[in-house]
């Protein structure tokens, strides 16, 4: 885990809950720096973090079990559970002991997730997904709200001024991080963001973040999150499992309104320091469909609802006029809404066989409801890649989270610093609640 000390971005914005300028420099003080730590989208590799899986995969477990798990002494495993039990992320089970055995050793330990909750939102170039995530990586709630429109200070303000109210809901479990995951350009070590779409510049979205909850937060770009949701969450997987996931290297492609990828190697999401790279401006030709000739203005959802209104399958405007109607269009069988989403799934297919040759990934795996909407599109999306592909066949495995991907993304960035240090991040946690007193106590 990182913590941010380098010196921010100039910003126009002020803060969200106080209202105090900016220093002279237009740059945020160095203290409020200190509480964004950069997302830590990776399987866990040290002792603490391995035994912590362990016991949240399998638990209630007995430390001897989490020791042939882990590949962990039976020593180092009693140091790391004490110490995981003082930190307050794991409970014994007394109740579950073996009977007739002697020693704690015996007493199973299992992951003492309900008196706590992490913050997740997911920025959308349309709606603002907030989500309450367990210390198990399963949603609580989750609510959405149009992303905020205006100058950017405002937005920012707003969207603080909602999470804020969000968590003063949660009365019963303590919130210990907040992640973010949002399009456009991230710098992750001091939680600012570059959102072109939403005209947001040198946006400090995690001091913003961090001062009006009073929590540590971790910013990321939205499709390293959802590729970090795949590697930590995808299939619960246990950590004899994961041992091997690090191993291979993974190609996550995301397409709804925008299109991107991510690419897992070693049990990590690979995230560039310039920020991830793009693939709106592939090639992509669809009569139907029209857009530019580049990939993410021929597939987005703007791009289909457009042509649906062109070829007259909904309305030109109105309520009728969406996407879902077009969906609905197509399984009741209007031919040319079923051809439309097709040729959309045939261009997505090509570019994924594209990103598959250049970057040949022992995993592949698309996710986004240009994806997930509409199931019926997944044979003419693998048709399209086997065509394409000058390599051999690969199985193409679609989201584990279905159309909840965003709220998955979001929520794996604002557990990532616990799975990967939960000793560490919990004290984090603590430092930054005791640091903010009654702000904190109020959400």
């Amino acid at each position: 885990m990182t913590t941010a000390i380098a010196t921010p971005r100039r910003t126009a914005a002020g803060s969200a809950r106080s209202g105090r300028p900016l220093t002279p420099a237009g740059r945020y003080p160095q203290s409020r720096l200190l509480h964004i730590v950069a997302p830590a989208l990776k399987v866990p590799d040290v002792a603490a973090a391995s035994v912590f899986s362990a016991v949240r995969s399998r638990g209630p477990i007995a430390r001897d079990t989490v020791a042939q798990l882990t590949g962990l002494s039976i020593a180092t495993v009693n140091r790391q559970v004490t110490a995981l039990l003082e930190a307050g992320v794991l409970r014994e089970r007394a109740d579950l002991a073996v009977s007739g055995a002697i020693g704690r050793p015996r007493v199973p330990v299992e992951a003492n997730h309900e008196p706590y909750l992490t913050l997740g939102i997911h920025i959308g170039a349309r709606t603002t997904i907030i989500v309450a995530t367990d210390l198990f990586g399963r949603t609580l709630d989750v609510v959405e709200t149009p992303t905020p429109s205006g100058s950017q200070s405002a937005a920012l303000a707003t969207l603080a001024a909602s999470a804020r109210r969000y968590l003063s809901r949660w009365h019963r479990r303590r919130p210990l991080w907040v992640g973010v995951a949002a399009g456009g350009v991230v710098d992750s070590t001091t939680g600012y963001l570059d959102h072109p779409r939403l005209g947001w510049a040198d946006a400090p979205v995690g001091p913003v973040l961090a001062e009006a909850l009073g929590l540590p937060v971790s910013v990321a770009s939205h499709v390293d999150a959802m590729a970090g949701a795949e590697l930590l969450l995808g299939g619960r997987r246990s950590s004899a499992e994961s041992v091997g996931a690090q191993a291979r290297t993974s190609l996550y492609v995301y397409a709804r309104e925008t299109v991107g990828y991510a690419l897992s190697i070693d049990g990590r999401v690979h995230s560039p320091a310039s920020g991830p790279g793009t693939i709106a401006g592939l090639p992509a030709q669809s009569e139907l469909l029209g857009g530019t000739g580049q990939l993410e203005s021929t597939v987005s959802d703007e791009a289909v609802l457009n042509a649906a209104r062109r070829l007259r399958i909904v309305p030109a405007e109105g309520p009728a006029s969406t996407l879902p109607a077009v969906l609905r269009a197509a399984r009741a069988g209007n031919q040319q809404a079923v051809e439309l989403l097709a040729d959309r799934a045939r261009v997505l297919g090509e570019a994924v066989a594209l990103l598959r040759d250049l970057l040949n990934p022992d995993d592949l795996v698309v996710g986004g409801q240009a994806f997930t909407e509409y199931p019926e599109g997944i044979p003419v999306v693998e048709d399209a890649v086997a065509r394409r592909s000058v390599l051999g066949a690969r199985d193409i495995r679609v989201t584990a989270f279905g159309n909840r991907v965003q709220e998955a993304g979001a929520g794996i960035v604002s557990l990532g610093g616990l799975y990967s240090d939960p000793i560490g991040a919990m004290r984090r946690a603590q430092t930054r609640r005791s640091a903010n007193g009654a702000g904190i106590a109020a959400v």
